[in-house]
């Protein structure tokens, strides 16, 4: 058994050798009792974070790149079926103050991590197709306001188990660790924990669980409120001009998402401003 490239984050991922991958990272997931990956072809969050996970459970990886190259280690380590884990590194001193999560910790850090709303930052090809759809809504005369494009994927995660540790959903101290990120969610004291990533959850504004996979993380989607006057001409992809005319905003204009569609940039009519590659 082998892979002719590489696979997971950044990898060619070419579909037969992601199936491999995936095979091989459901016969570690068995052996731990956990839900296996989807095995068809495709290298998406889940299998790139279970890339991350073996490397960090089995290689004892501090900053896994969720990487597969043939004939590297983590590919030998899986291949080799030896999961033992490895041995655990030498605890680290007791955190300091400055470390321990909560309202301190966000206001000093959490600048490190910015999300984008910048256009040029999303992913090719969609960046171009999201490029091209822009300039057209613009040259018709439309306003468009881009409010997110990527999301920071250290953000995201800290988001995600602030929330978690602040409802009771994850013990603190099962927190995975985060690479390039020094933050310490156990206080030694639950209530004092929970505390902490409450502040985190209030000063980040969250309302709703958020999420590690989504496609705005990987640079697949963007939010943009979209609104014009009258009734405006849009080319389309082809470079036939489509008549928008009302709803004058684009979370409701069925006609202007079927632009956008042309394009590649396709709308989530439960999100008002999202668009990206697939509808989600």
């Amino acid at each position: 058994m082998a892979i002719g490239a590489s696979v997971g984050r950044n990898g060619v991922n070419e579909l037969a050798d992601v199936l491999v991958v995936q095979h091989l990272l459901n016969d570690w997931l068995t052996t731990l009792r956990q839900t296996l990956v989807p095995t068809k072809g495709i290298c998406g969050p889940m299998t790139i974070e279970t890339i991350e996970a073996f490397q960090t459970r089995v290689l004892g990886s501090t900053a896994p790149d969720g990487r597969i190259d043939p004939g590297g280690r983590t590919w030998n380590a899986l291949t080799s079926r030896n999961f033992a884990p490895a041995p655990a590194p030498t605890p680290a001193p007791a955190a300091p103050a400055t470390a321990l999560s909560g309202a301190t910790w966000w206001q000093a850090n959490q600048a490190r991590f910015p999300n984008s709303a910048t256009i040029a930052d999303l992913v090719p090809p969609f960046r171009d197709k999201v490029t091209a759809f822009v300039a057209a809504l613009r040259d018709a005369g439309a306003t468009v306001k881009v409010s997110a494009t990527r999301r920071n994927r250290t953000r995201a995660q800290l988001m995600h188990f602030c929330w978690r540790v602040a409802h009771g959903e994850v013990a603190p101290k099962d927190v995975p660790a985060i690479a390039g990120c020094d933050i310490k969610w156990d206080h030694g004291d639950l209530a004092k924990s929970k505390k902490g990533a409450q502040e985190m959850v209030d000063l980040f504004g969250i309302a709703f669980q958020p999420s590690l996979t989504s496609l705005h993380i990987e640079g697949r989607a963007i939010d943009m409120t979209i609104g014009w006057n009258g009734t405006m001409q849009v080319r389309d992809q082809a470079g036939t001009r489509r008549t928008i005319g009302a709803p004058r905003s684009g979370d409701a204009n069925r006609d202007l998402h079927a632009v956008g569609a042309s394009y590649g940039v396709i709308k989530l009519l439960s999100d008002p401003p999202h668009w990206s590659d697939n509808g989600h």
